[in-house]
């Protein structure tokens, strides 16, 4: 049986008899005992998350009764082995559990595309490749995926799906969002929310999705990171809110405030888009978390920040800050109690958030069982669970251009020259988000393969795949039936990943000039976290396949190339002709490509 036809019928399987959530009226019951029996103190220490790195006594877990744990982009455990992971999930839980009441602890992490915090975990494409699949059954195995090898490691939260709906792609988290098109968005989102919270995972563990980053991230002019959406309601409902109606329909235990603002007002103090919207309208009854010190933007005095976040409805607070640090865990436990016996944060909302905990708790079945089976740790990276990565790879590729039919590569060809240290790099591959916050270049995870490596141990015997990394072996090149030429962003994440101009860098069109130069067919391929603009680069290939940020399997773009499968991904987003009109709104009247494109073998457009 095929990879895709073995993965078609698991996923046609997610549907029979699938409940995200035990019911309702056991799991309410049980919170409202609990509520009953905690004093003041144990529900602020429910909505109180502090990073591992800023927990510097863990005693602090079961003294103050904290409700959750995460680990930040750069926060990992000494050695950053699954085992090690593992370990100091449970060294956590066990703290948490010596409390008076034995709350269990929620643990989390920036699950985003696989664990890709962990060393060898398996990394998925990024979420704007995930778009180009526009595959709903696919992308809920690949969160299914990941939700088990966090599971492995003891981790019961996932901080995904991102369901931004990135407008302009200057924004350096675009390739976190599925799409430009709010409806591809809303459905591709609720598809990963379900595979996270699936209730199919292995030996019956469930785990927990966060919608984020609510509401309107993608939409900041400019594609700022942490700026501010202007737009009226209408517009802001239409484009915004809408993936957020989804998320919920889908059950989503968890959302995530944004540190953005919309017509000014930041949303972690937007009392109406958090309660009278989210919780009232769209009916959602899971928790809202504050990003990484969030709270700390909305007023310069730590505790009016408190109070006006807490007042507008966010339920836990996410704390990098520990002791000896300006706003730290233990002022925020100290402030907000202060602030609910003066009166100004009444004591029913805290109730209210500290319900909403609870319920995603005793919904997840950490009162029964606070720790994962460590028989799991083996399924961490296995073959099964790179494979359906690959089945990923494979249909978020676009094939973009494809002139004289140079694509697929001819099975007589027999010397391939690859150029470019994207092609032989597994960090460029993966992006941010891999193993590091703004991830790095290099041999950054093991289990991965490169295209290089993908593409040596894939061709026919007596094909040879030579390579230089910066195109300067011109006697290779010379020799050579075809030039494929690897052209990569370097590694990116939120702010840092954000640009004014979204030109290919200079060198790589350099390398793909030379490589036209020498009247050899070339094929181009785009690591990127966004559509860039091309320039002399689509002159100068008869080729061109946009890979987006595919993640540790080389083998699914090797599979294409080498045409064992059909490319069939299509354009999650427009692609701007040039750097004057980026935005969607902008582009969509004279785009490059528009939204949907993509070419089959066959020439045909879809």
């Amino acid at each position: 049986m095929g990879v895709w036809v073995g993965l078609a019928l698991c996923c046609s399987g997610l549907e029979r008899g699938q409940a995200t959530q035990p019911g309702g009226r056991d799991v309410e019951s049980r919170v409202e005992g609990l509520l009953r029996q905690m004093t003041l103190e144990e529900k602020l220490g429910q909505m109180t998350q502090v990073d591992l790195g800023a927990l510097k006594e863990r005693e602090d877990l079961w003294r103050l009764g904290l409700g959750s744990v995460l680990c930040g982009g750069n926060t990992d455990p000494e050695d950053n082995t699954p085992t090690t992971w593992r370990r100091t999930v449970l060294e956590c839980q066990r703290l948490a559990l010596q409390s008076r009441l034995k709350i269990p602890l929620l643990f989390g992490v920036d699950a985003v595309h696989g664990h890709n915090n962990v060393l060898g975990a398996v990394i998925f494409p990024h979420q704007i490749g995930l778009g180009a699949t526009r595959n709903p059954g696919l992308v809920e195995w690949a969160a299914r995926v990941t939700a088990e090898e966090m599971l492995a490691t003891g981790i019961h939260w996932a901080f995904a799906p991102c369901v931004a709906v990135a407008r302009d792609p200057r924004w350096g988290r675009t390739y976190e969002s599925y799409s430009d098109d709010p409806a591809l968005v809303g459905e591709l989102g609720a598809a990963a929310i379900r595979g996270i919270q699936g209730g199919a995972v292995r030996r019956g563990y469930r785990a927990l999705a966060c919608a984020k980053h609510y509401a309107g991230d993608g939409g900041t002019t400019q594609g700022v990171d942490q700026g501010n959406t202007e737009c009226d309601e209408a517009t802001f409902r239409r484009l915004h809110l809408a993936p957020y109606r989804e998320a919920v329909r889908a059950g989503v235990g968890s959302v995530m405030a944004s540190y953005s603002s919309w017509n000014g007002v930041k949303l972690h103090g937007h009392r109406y888009l958090l309660t009278e919207v989210l919780q009232g309208e769209l009916g959602f009854d899971g928790f809202v978390v504050s990003d990484w010190a969030a709270i700390d933007q909305l007023h310069p005095n730590y505790k009016e920040a408190i109070a006006l976040a807490i007042n507008a409805g966010v339920d836990m607070a996410m704390i990098p800050n520990g002791p000896g640090q300006a706003n730290n865990y233990r002022e925020f436990v100290r402030f907000l109690e202060e602030l609910v016996r003066e009166g100004r944060v009444p004591e029913s909302r805290i109730d209210d958030a500290v319900r909403r905990i609870l319920r995603a708790k005793v919904r997840l079945g950490l009162f029964e069982r606070p720790f994962t089976d460590e028989g799991l740790l083996q399924r961490l990276g296995s073959p099964e669970h790179r494979a359906v990565a690959r089945v990923c790879v494979q249909q978020s590729l676009v094939l973009l251009k494809n002139e004289r039919r140079v694509l697929p590569l001819s099975s007589k060809a027999r010397r391939i020259h690859v150029v470019g240290p994207g092609a032989d790099d597994l960090g460029m591959q993966c992006g941010g988000w891999t193993i590091s916050w703004q991830g790095s270049t290099g041999a950054v995870t093991p289990g991965g393969t490169t295209l290089l490596r993908a593409l040596r141990r894939a061709v026919p015997a007596g094909v040879e795949v030579s390579y230089s990394a910066d195109g300067a072996d011109d006697m290779a090149a010379a020799a050579a039936d075809v030039i494929v030429v690897v052209v990569a962003e370097k590694p990116y994440a939120e702010m840092m990943g954000d640009r004014k101009e979204l030109s290919v860098a200079e060198e790589d069109r350099a390398r793909v000039h030379k490589a036209r130069a020498t009247g050899k067919p070339v094929v181009t391929i785009l690591y990127s976290g966004r559509p860039l603009i091309l320039g002399s680069v689509w002159e100068d290939s008869d080729a061109v396949v946009a890979a987006w940020l595919p993640g540790t399997e080389g083998d699914g773009i090797a599979d294409v190339l080498l045409g064992k499968v059909e490319p069939v991904g299509r354009l999650p987003r427009v692609w701007p002709r040039d750097n004057q009109r980026l935005s969607t709104d902008q582009a969509e009247a004279d785009p490059l490509l528009p939204r949907g494109y993509g070419l089959g073998y066959s020439m045909r457009r879809r």
